[in-house]
């Protein structure tokens, strides 16, 4: 007989937060956002924290390595999205990994022999300005010279001309020596009004790279999300049909944590996945998506080093349209939460959980995170900024972006569908889009986390630990919603600001 659950599926618009007593040193400027994003036993550490409780979904329209250098700037995490060739993917991780705040393996690197027009050619493919010219074009061969775009003219200099007689040749370099710190590595930069510093050994061989930028980008994102190695933390999103194949070329470049993406996790395909995972790499795995206990309770005993929750909440998203599946977020949260806090008791071995959809308004994300949840995942939200991969138009008189669902034909993702075998979509649950355009990740995210931090002071809270105890969470009625509006003026526009 089919079991019922008669209690209504809510929303996070259907709740309210009451305030609690505030002390005068409930200030936003005291309050911190870092939040477990992998599992940890009782009494230690997790392997990663973020700083914001912040994750990009693992979308086309959204997580790519733009998008994931941007919000591990600021302290969350980016899922590189996985509907695209391994090679692909992989080489997005690498980018990612290659930004370092500190000490940098050269990633760019070339003969004395080659030419101005490899020079060209790899600076097309990486991006970078300074290459680093060692007696073998490895990374850590004998440093012989650097090359910058202030060593040849494209005006002056043929494509033939060889490295070696443009670049700067090592004698006339200053660079520092096997063991320097960081701090006397940026007094050198500073001292001599260099760009870059490179770090050699006793034998003259390449060690790393200072660059002046890394400080400065340092300064300004305090919160930014770095490895041991001052590498941006990365994630990448893999499915359960190539993931043989897939999970150890991120690995091997370097990828942080892997997330299985799927529109629904309660199935043998995610524990085969995580099993094998975890029996063959030292690398953290998260599972998803579920919207119960069983569903929560199955993955953990997997293996899963996190759960995310929530299917068909997405602004995308039309699961619950097109199969009848799903449930309201704020239930799904609140029941998966209970589970979770549960099987720490019991064990000792705290999960962290991810809400995956169903933010509407930036309120609903303090909500989540009130409820139970670790941290959000979202799509439509980061999908409007300048970082996002898609194309700004202009429609009408507004300027937008695109963004389409990885259940979409657009997205063509049949792999992230559970169903054993290679097939086509049969049909789809996601739509293809606009969203406004909004500008900047950082000026809109600054915003939104000042909301979340005000909050928690009117909730008595200076972390999302001590919120998720002292929170307390009321349901509305219909005529609340509208009460909780601006209602019974006259608005000098047609939008209100803050959304």
């Amino acid at each position: 007989m089919a079991h019922y659950y008669m209690e209504p599926s809510r929303t996070f618009s259907e709740f309210l937060l009451i305030p609690n007593l505030s002390m005068k040193d409930h200030n936003p400027a005291n309050v911190t956002l870092k939040t477990p994003i992998v599992k940890f036993k009782k009494g230690e550490q997790s392997d990663i924290s973020l700083n914001i409780p912040f994750s990009s979904a693992v979308m086309q329209a959204v997580s790519d390595d733009g998008m994931a250098v941007a919000l591990a700037r600021s302290g969350g995490i980016s899922f590189i999205f996985g509907s695209q060739p391994i090679e692909s993917q992989a080489a997005m991780v690498r980018k990612v990994k290659g930004y370092k705040a500190g000490f940098v393996v050269s990633r760019s690197n070339m003969t004395p022999e080659q030419s101005l027009k490899d020079i060209l050619a790899l600076k097309k493919v990486t991006g970078h300005s300074t290459v680093a010219i060692t007696d073998d074009g490895t990374p850590n061969g004998k440093l012989l010279g650097i090359i910058t775009g202030r060593d040849y003219r494209l005006s002056r200099d043929p494509l033939t001309k060889l490295v070696k007689d443009i670049m700067t040749p090592f004698s006339s370099l200053h660079y520092g020596k096997s063991g320097i710190t960081l701090s006397e590595a940026n007094d050198l930069i500073w001292e001599h009004k260099l760009n870059c510093l490179p770090i050699v050994d006793e034998q003259q061989k390449l060690e790393f790279l200072v660059f002046r930028k890394d400080y400065d980008e340092h300064k300004e994102n305090p919160s930014e999300l770095l490895d041991s190695n001052k590498s941006y933390i990365a994630g990448a999103g893999i499915n359960t049909m190539d993931y043989k194949e897939r999970v150890p070329a991120l690995v091997e470049a370097g990828v942080d944590v892997l997330v299985i993406d799927s529109s629904d996790g309660f199935s043998e395909w995610q524990s085969e996945t995580v099993q094998y995972v975890k029996a063959n790499f030292d690398v953290k795995i998260g599972v998803g998506n579920v919207v119960d206990r069983e569903g929560f309770l199955y993955l953990v005993e997997s293996g899963a080093d996190f759960v995310k929750v929530g299917i068909g909440g997405g602004s995308i998203c039309i699961t619950r349209e097109q199969k009848g599946i799903g449930r309201g977020q704020a239930s799904a949260i609140i029941e998966v939460a209970e589970a979770r806090d549960e099987y720490y008791e019991k064990t000792g071995i705290y999960v962290p959980i991810c809400s995956d959809g169903g933010i509407v308004h930036d309120y609903h994300i303090t909500l989540a995170l009130a409820m139970g949840a670790d941290f959000v995942m979202m799509g439509r939200y980061f999908a409007r900024f300048d970082e996002s991969p898609t194309r700004k138009l202009k429609v009408g008189n507004n300027y937008v972006k695109e963004f389409w669902g990885e259940g979409s034909n657009r997205a063509r993702n049949w792999q992230r569908y559970d169903s054993g075998g290679k097939q086509s979509l049969v049909f789809e649950e996601g739509v293809d889009s606009y969203v406004p355009y909004a500008g900047s990740l950082q000026s809109n995210l600054d915003k939104t986390l000042a909301k979340i931090k005000s909050t928690m002071c009117n909730c008595g809270a200076k972390s999302l630990e001590e919120l998720k105890q002292k929170a307390r969470i009321t349901l509305v009625s219909a005529t609340s919603l509208v009460e909780g509006g601006a209602h019974d003026v006259i608005l000098k526009d047609n939008t209100l600001s803050g959304e």
